[in-house]
């Protein structure tokens, strides 16, 4: 109960509000802005290799599968590249930045990777713990073991330093870091399907996931710069049983990423409240539409951008329902309904609509939402709750930014709360934020992939949109909103190679 008490109390702290947004600086200190890039002195270097041949993207998705890749070095290069790694530098002014295959608030990047591996030619002899490094596309290896591990399989464990998020956005950047996890994890699963791989999250403590991976050993990282355990990814699960290796004994240090630091004591207190066994995948969705016929999947995925800001322009009705239905294929993520700000969508009622994406939400939604509301059904999963222009409400619900209103749509990820919270215990509520993350990713790729472009959005204004559609309790919270439209580049901005390959 105590645990609980510390997520409700969390998260009713870090809500936005018109008249104080949650606790940040409220400024960016520039001086310790932090390095985005995770490094351990002196851990040998593998660097990995490259590749720009990928199956057309609209292939991911049909059954069966993709055949099935061997697992070498060349294999796993290509995973992390079209998952983790850069896709593409940016420059401007003198300046220049990354930008990666999986999206990130404010670009920040607070989700590390770790592998463990069997032997793999080229890589090494015996079986590994790596950590990826994506700037130099490379793995840095910590750990030998003289055991063996299952072949044909390998682990991917993520993780979040929880400072690089907190340098910007303060008390609320937890929620932001768990949002980047699910983006990372999707990203992954993504990727692996390109290869015909399955992927797998295992109903493992978080704590064996930090033992694992010797997050645990603190002497090695800066104090405030420790890294939480998110999750544990099986690929390629050849049996039903998990080998893992006994705990490393690493001897690098991970590289300070910050001179000094500013303390948000909330943090480590609502991170050690949801530690605890990952839940296992719940009730599947059904996914309704098939992707159109698309680009290579690699050239999709380098092109995925956030948008900075949209031009107002129009979708097709035919381009609303595929992104909508694209959504269904993170299939194990049934706790989320879309409520739709719909501005411009040819044929469609400007107005707000739900999108349930699991029918057996409908009747509780019904009941707990605004009585006036239409509930007009417009078949698969779509219901328009009232007509109207929700221009304004959209942009004033989103901490006034203009891209809500701009894009052709946007909507809010309702979740079912106090149920996650009641199955899965407090870890629940950490789940749900993966669950919208990596919801995220998928409708960041289908966009691009019809010549859309989309944007996550972390900053709202959480109970004016709960009042907005009635809601009078915690039973249904909405964790993380979305605009997709057009995009406006910005043409002062290059774009450069992330790699010299």
């Amino acid at each position: 109960m105590k645990n609980i008490t510390a997520v409700l109390d969390y998260h009713d702290r870090t809500k936005h509000r018109p008249y104080r947004y949650a606790a940040s600086l409220g400024y960016m200190d520039w001086s310790t802005q932090p390095n985005p890039f995770r490094r351990y002195l002196n851990a040998p270097l593998v660097p990995l290799t490259f590749t720009d041949i990928t199956v057309p993207y609209h292939l991911l998705f049909q059954d069966p599968p993709l055949p099935v890749a061997p697992l070498c070095l060349e294999s796993l290069s290509q995973l992390l590249r079209y998952s983790l790694g850069l896709a593409a530098i940016k420059s401007h002014g003198g300046s220049q930045w990354a930008l990666r295959c999986n999206a990130s608030s404010g670009n920040l990047h607070p989700t590390e990777c770790y592998l463990i591996a069997p032997p793999i030619e080229g890589i090494s002899d015996s079986a590994t713990l790596s950590h990826y490094a994506p700037k130099e596309h490379a793995l840095e290896i910590l750990q030998s073991y003289d055991e063996p591990l299952e072949q044909g399989t390998f682990y991917i464990a993520l993780s979040s330093v929880l400072w690089r998020e907190a340098w910007k956005y303060g008390e609320r950047c937890w929620r932001y870091c768990q949002l980047d996890a699910g983006h990372a994890y999707e990203a992954i699963r993504v990727s692996a399907a390109v290869l015909g791989w399955g992927c797998e999250l295992l109903p493992i403590d978080t704590a064996a996931i930090a033992t694992l991976c010797g997050l645990n050993q603190y002497d090695r990282f800066d104090p405030h710069e420790h890294e939480s355990p998110d999750m544990l990814i099986r690929l390629i699960p050849s049996s039903s049983r998990s080998t893992l290796p006994s705990p490393p004994k690493i001897t690098f240090a991970a590289n300070r990423l910050s001179p000094s630091h500013h303390e948000w004591p909330i943090l480590e207190v609502i991170d050690t409240a949801v530690q605890g066994i990952y839940p296992p995948s719940s009730e599947l969705l059904s996914p309704r539409t098939p992707p159109s016929p698309s680009k290579s999947a690699g050239e999709i995925i380098l092109k995925r951008r956030s948008a900075q800001m949209m031009d107002g322009s129009s979708v097709t009705y035919v381009q609303f329902r595929q992104l909508l239905d694209a959504s269904l294929f993170c299939s194990d993520t049934p706790d989320v309904t879309f409520i739709l700000f719909v501005h411009k969508v040819e044929g469609l009622e400007k107005g707000l609509y739900a999108y349930i994406r699991n029918h057996g939400e409908l009747q509780s939604l019904q009941k707990a939402m605004d009585s006036a509301f239409e509930w007009e059904d417009l078949n698969d999963g779509l219901y328009l709750l009232h007509a109207g222009d929700y221009r304004g409400a959209a942009q004033m619900i989103s901490c006034n930014q203009e891209i809500a209103k701009e894009g052709a749509f946007s909507f809010g990820m309702l979740c079912n709360f106090s149920k996650s919270l009641e199955t899965h215990g407090c870890i629940g509520y950490k789940t749900l934020y993966h669950h919208c993350g990596r919801i995220g990713q998928i409708l960041y790729l289908e966009a691009t992939s019809l010549g859309l472009s989309a944007t996550g959005i972390g900053c709202f204004l959480d109970d004016e949109f709960h009042a907005l559609l009635g809601l009078k309790d915690q039973r249904y919270q909405s964790l993380y909103h979305f605009t997709i439209g057009r995009a406006i580049v910005d043409t002062r901005i290059s774009t450069l190679p992330p790699y010299r390959e």
